[in-house]
């Protein structure tokens, strides 16, 4: 089937609807029309979020901004960009493969191309995401937190996605759904508790270091001190001997 130029204003109004109104945009999306416009949209969505993340870099407002901004200076940046357009067209393909399981899990179309475009609509939160990743490298808590939220938000998406725009059962959808909201808190919660305690460690080490450090340098010190007092002692032998 021959497929229309793409619409950009449409592009927008829909990755809007998305976020703000989810229900009645599955419900009303089309499944059918090739595979351009998905590829498309997943490939715009991968350009927004890697330049976001290109910016957070620079301003060393990202979790990588250390080694993201030695990587600036030899252009490794744009790649970087490059790198999260593809991450996003090979993202979209893996996200179908997994939504169309879950999809026949709970009774849904298995129908490739449906799944792709669905895939292509939820990835409207990946820039979303991308914008908010400067929470991370303000404090790593509240960069999780704000993370969790956005994930938790995606299983909002999906949810709608699978019962309005797939025709899944809407009793396993929302079975799923919990299952899945669960398994990412308790995912992220366990990796910053991990890191917390990490930190904890890490800080204790260097304080022993740094506690060590200066006990080796007050027994140089004294050491010194005692050599000092040890030649004057010869010294004043010497000249006694004379």
């Amino acid at each position: 089937m021959a497929e229309a130029g793409f619409d950009f204003q449409k592009f927008i109004e829909d990755s809007k609807s998305v976020l703000t109104a989810p229900k009645e945009y599955f419900s009303s999306m089309p499944k059918t029309g090739g595979f351009v416009e998905p590829l498309i949209k997943a490939t715009i969505y991968g350009l927004i979020a890697g330049v976001l993340y290109f910016i957070w870099g620079l301003l060393h407002l990202s979790a990588g901004a250390g080694m993201l901004g030695g990587m600036i200076g030899g252009g490794i940046g744009v790649m970087a960009i490059i790198g999260s357009i593809i991450g996003a067209i090979i993202g979209l393909f893996i996200g179908a493969i997994i939504l169309l399981v879950v999809s026949a899990i709970c009774g849904g179309s298995t129908d490739f191309e449906a799944n792709v475009r669905v895939s292509a609509s939820l990835m409207v939160l990946s820039p979303v995401s991308a914008l908010l990743s400067f929470a991370t490298g303000i404090n790593l808590w509240l960069g999780g937190i704000v993370s969790l939220c956005v994930s938790l938000y995606g299983i909002y998406l999906l949810y709608h996605a699978l019962i309005n725009a797939l025709q899944a059962k809407e009793g396993s959808a929302k079975v799923i759904s919990i299952i899945l909201a669960a398994f990412i808190a308790i995912v992220m919660l366990s990796s910053l508790t991990c890191y917390k305690a990490a930190s904890t460690v890490s800080d204790k080490y260097r304080k022993d270091m740094e506690q060590l450090q200066q006990n080796s340098d007050e027994a140089i010190k004294s050491s010194e001190e005692a050599l000092k007092n040890l030649n004057k002692m010869m010294e004043q032998m010497q000249k006694q001997a004379e």
